[in-house]
């Protein structure tokens, strides 16, 4: 097949056989130049001297992690382009799609200003059909990402352009689409820039055991001619592999000239694949204009459908409880020297890591997802939490009007992807009447979406009758109404360089500077310390889930999945609280969380892991962890049992004093009867020898189309080809071919952003290569001193473009692995509460409530105790309390039931709810009581929170000499 040829086909594919509506991929071919130019808007303007690039593309990538947030690179750069528009009509409609801008962008086509967008989120698009001319046209785009930015009309700046989580990597990182209509045709969903809807594709009447439901799809349809034209609707769904399973439509009706009408069309489908976790079932729903008898205008939706529910405390998918584990990931999802301008398969890749933890939900922070994001965790099924744009705090007057803006178009662009279940209102709670007006707009555009509209925080009755969820950044919230999710714990930082304090470089857990003039210990922690402490704070979400009495927990968050170049309290100048590094090499707290995470609610799944490493000096003595979701846990050595296992925090087994030998390492798991139910091992590895190179590319290949990317993965393995874990070695590389080289990441100078020679870490790193548009062979060689080298070949494939256009790129596959929705319950009753009725103290009622808002204090100088009657006689088992100070204060208490007593001693601290367990005494009064001052001091730090007043937990102003519950609950086994 000649060139040519391969052109033309390429491009008809971009043209749907049947309806004369084109979609042309717009990255490729732009010109760029970082300043402000005079007249470089003038078609005539020679940009021959500008950087040629392909979109996406920050103009500041070379900042990325070479430099901390609040110093990247800012001011005015320019993008332009030549294109060519094949076979334009009079009449046809001509439409640019920008997924994004950062922060600002000003569009001009063949010198005329055509389109401001300001926000530095949403996606916009302008019509440009009467800028254009016949043959060569040209587009340019002056963006300003300035951090104090103003909005033109206003002056106002934006909340959410902030130099704490917003990673500023300016200009055009984000793609763009050229869309050419009929002069009827379905409108874009571009609200805020077009003022129109588009296509939505609704779910509704399901049936999930028989695998039915009632699809329906509406188009906003408008006719720009200048007379009447008869049209038609036609739905068609087609499964995963293009197969038609459904047909129906609407009959024919008049739409006016100048007139908007909405087309719709609805009917029962059986045999169904429903979206579910780890199982991204995805249909093409493709609508079709027929005007005056010809089918003209066909606009295919990538959607699935799912069901959900959010009562009685908890999040139900498909009709099976899941408790929500997962990530507070920076929305830039950003990699070290090119930010967030990445192919749709490294998202995939990234966010796939992320499900490969066995996370079911990211909850994107502070501002909206880029769309790839968005239809990332579709394919992945990754359920996801959607924010409008927020930094810390309620808003009023333009700032809210800005934030319902946002929060707006959002919902329009995105609201048939099922992978968005919440719509995040702030980052902080917001007023009821806010809360309302946010509802609003999601029942307006989004009323059929099955998605819940609420807020951080939105804690108090009030605001739960507004709110459909809510909970805190920090702490463990339960509620019997409404879900309650933490939206970001566990905020520890830690390198991935740094095993522990026995292996190289030997770094002393929690060493590093102080940040602020406070202890950053947590922040400068080891890998062994920082896997631990995540399972520990797991563990309290984990121990108030679903199936644990009326009031539960439904899950959280842990902040951040990869290493980020946002605020940071650490040694580096970037945020190490990942689960795995900047590169996406997997610290030991990703393989904790796989242990914990493999089920919806309960363990379904037992996996074993051993942290750390098994290569030490002879002489070496040092506990050993297991994180393990099995009953029981043994550990081998050499075949030879060390033990026993000290269980914690359900997951931590730690094996004391094992003296260390080479070999094999072998922790088995058990369930409750003694049956091996999982294991895993750790091997020491031999001398280093040589390295070893691994290509990571998308499935379809590399695209030689100036945008595309390969990892490339470089380790340190013995003669059998293992990693051997203490490497260090510098290793310089060397390419040749069409390739350019964007680098990896290491602790040293700069990070080592863009350096040909860099370090690994652990045994290994990885490096970034970006193809260019000439398509080749592409050969990467790696040398370290005293190892035998390696060398590695990549192809790149062409891809074909003309006139600035080309076909879009194939989507990477599906993810199907975990199968659809079980049918069985996702979690066993561990224990049933019992409602309280009354309470001998005044306002009592107050500290079982269901408001964690509200709590009940003894009053000064009575006795500070509290006695509740229970609705009915009971053989008690636990008494669960959230203690005002939870975090800060433990409190002397002896419990009594019936009079006689069932528990004393002293509270643990803890970031919510305390677990008393009782002796077993049937009864139906309780009584609580202080036995002398609470304790303070020791409590669990928070340092790094920006605002304090985030971390309180009540004790302002309440005497350690008083009982203070916020809430009191009492439990039965089943």
């Amino acid at each position: 097949m000649n060139l040519r040829l391969a052109l033309l086909l390429a491009l008809a594919a971009a043209v749907p056989a049947h309806a004369a509506r084109a979609l042309y991929d717009f990255n490729p071919g732009w010109k760029l130049t970082v300043g402000d130019p005079a007249d470089a808007a003038r078609p005539a303007f020679d940009d021959s001297g500008w950087k040629a690039v392909s979109l996406p593309h920050a103009w500041n990538e070379d900042d990325a992690f070479r430099k901390d947030i609040a110093d990247l690179s800012t001011g005015i750069a320019w993008y332009r382009k030549h294109f060519r528009v094949p076979g334009l009509k009079p009449g046809q409609k001509v439409f640019l799609e920008f997924e994004g801008a950062r922060q600002a962008a000003e569009i001009f086509v063949n010198g005329r200003r055509v389109a401001l967008h300001e926000n530095g989120i949403n996606a916009f698009g302008v019509e440009i059909a009467a800028a254009l001319v016949d043959g060569d046209n040209v587009v340019a785009v002056r963006t300003d990402n300035s951090w104090d930015y103003r909005e033109q009309a206003t002056g106002q700046r934006y909340q959410w352009n902030d130099k704490n989580f917003f990673a500023n990597y300016g200009g055009l990182p984000k793609n763009v689409r050229l869309h050419v209509t009929e002069p009827v045709y379905q409108t874009l969903p571009l609200y805020g820039s077009l003022g129109t809807t588009g296509v939505y594709v609704y779910a509704r009447d399901f049936d999930i055991p028989h695998r039915k439901a009632t699809i329906t799809a509406e188009s906003q349809v408008r006719n720009d001619s200048p007379k009447a034209h008869r049209v038609a609707y036609e739905v068609e769904l087609r499964d995963k592999d293009g197969k038609r399973v459904a047909r129906f439509g609407a009959p024919a009706q008049t739409i006016a000239p100048g007139a908007t009408v909405t087309l719709k069309a609805g009917a029962p489908v059986v045999g169904l694949n429903f979206w579910s976790w780890g199982y991204g079932y995805l249909y093409d729903v493709v609508t079709t204009l027929t005007v005056d008898g010809k089918p003209l205008d066909a606009v295919t939706t990538r959607t699935g459908f799912r069901k959900t529910a959010f009562r009685n405390g908890m999040i139900e998918l498909n009709d099976r409880v899941i408790q929500v584990h997962g990530y507070a990931q920076r929305t830039t999802n950003e990699w070290p020297a090119v930010g967030s301008a990445v192919p749709a398969w490294l998202s995939d890749y990234s966010n796939g890591l992320a499900l490969a933890s066995n996370a079911n939900l990211i909850r994107w922070m502070h501002v909206t997802p880029w769309k790839q994001d968005v239809e990332s965790l579709d394919r992945l099924g990754m359920m996801e939490a959607m924010p409008a744009g927020d930094s810390e705090g309620d808003v009023k007057d333009r700032r809210w009007e800005q934030r319902l803006d946002v929060m707006r178009d959002a919902i329009v662009y995105n609201r048939n992807n099922p992978s968005i279940v919440f719509y995040e209102s702030g980052n902080k709670g917001v007023s009821a009447d806010h809360m309302r007006a946010m509802k609003a707009l999601r029942d307006e555009f989004d009323p059929y979406g099955g998605r819940a509209a609420g807020s951080r925080e939105m804690l108090s009755q009030a605001l739960q009758h507004v709110a459909e969820y809510g909970g805190e950044m920090l702490y463990i919230n339960k509620s019997a109404g409404m879900p309650m999710w933490a939206m970001e714990y566990a905020r520890d930082e830690a390198l991935r360089k740094y095993w522990d304090e026995l292996s190289p470089p030997y770094h002393r857990d929690g060493d590093g500077p102080p940040h602020k003039g406070q202890d950053a210990s947590v922040y400068n922690r080891n890998q062994d310390s920082f896997a631990i402490e995540d399972v520990q704070r797991w563990y309290d979400y984990w121990r108030e889930r679903p199936g644990t009495g009326t009031r539960v927990s439904s899950g959280g968050v842990n902040i951040v999945f990869s290493d980020s170049n946002t605020h940071h309290r650490g040694a580096e100048n970037y945020r190490r609280s990942g689960e795995v590094d900047a590169m996406r090499i997997a610290k030991d707290a990703f393989y904790a969380h796989q242990v914990m995470w493999d089920g919806w609610v309960d363990v379904e799944h037992p996996r074993a892991h051993i942290a750390g490493h098994w290569n030490y000096p002879a002489g070496t003595v040092k506990p050993v962890t297991v994180v393990s979701s099995a009953d029981h846990v043994k550990l081998f050595l050499n075949g030879k049992e060390v033990g026993p296992a000290v269980q914690s925090a359900r997951f931590l087994f730690t094996f004391d004093k094992v003296a260390w030998a080479a070999g094999e390492l072998k922790a088995v798991g058990y369930d409750a009867q003694g049956k091996p139910v999982c294991e895993t091992t750790l091997a020491t590895a031999g001398a280093p020898v040589a390295l070893k190179l691994t290509p990571i590319v998308s499935p379809q290949g590399l695209r030689a189309d100036g945008a595309d990317m390969a990892l490339v993965q470089v380790e340190v393995v013995d003669a059998a080809g293992r990693r051997h874990p203490l490497a260090l070695d510098m290793v310089d590389f060397d390419v040749q071919g069409p390739a350019e080289w964007r680098g990896g990441i290491a602790q040293g100078p700069d990070n080592y952003i863009l350096a040909r020679a860099l370090p690994v870490e652990g045994g290994v790193n990885r490096v970034l290569l970006r193809a260019t548009p000439q398509a080749g062979r592409i050969v990467v060689r790696a040398r370290a001193q005293g190892l035998a080298p390696a060398e590695v070949a990549l192809e790149s494939k062409p891809v074909t473009s003309k006139d600035g256009l080309a076909a879009l790129p194939p989507m990477p596959p599906v993810h199907l692995d975990r199968g659809p929705t079980p049918a069985t319950p996702s979690f066993t009753v561990s224990r049933v509460a019992v409602p309280v009725t009354a309470s001998d103290a005044p306002d009592g009622i107050k500290s079982y409530d269901d408001d964690e808002t509200t709590a009940w204090t003894s009053q000064a100088g009575a006795t500070p105790a509290i006695t509740y009657t229970l609705a009915r006689p009971a053989r008690l088992a636990q008494v669960v309390l959230k203690l005002t100070g939870w975090r800060e204060r433990s409190y002397p208490l002896k419990v009594y039931v019936d009079g006689r007593e069932a528990w004393s001693g002293l509270t643990p601290k803890s970031l919510g709810y305390v677990t008393l367990p009782l002796q077993p005494v049937q009864g139906r009064t309780v009584r609580i009581e202080l036995a002398g001052r609470a304790e303070e001091g020791g409590g669990i730090k928070l340092t790094e929170v920006a605002h304090q007043a985030n971390t309180a937990t009540g004790t302002k102003g309440v005497s350690t000499a008083v009982l203070s519950i916020v809430e009191a609950e009492f439990y039965e086994r089943p």
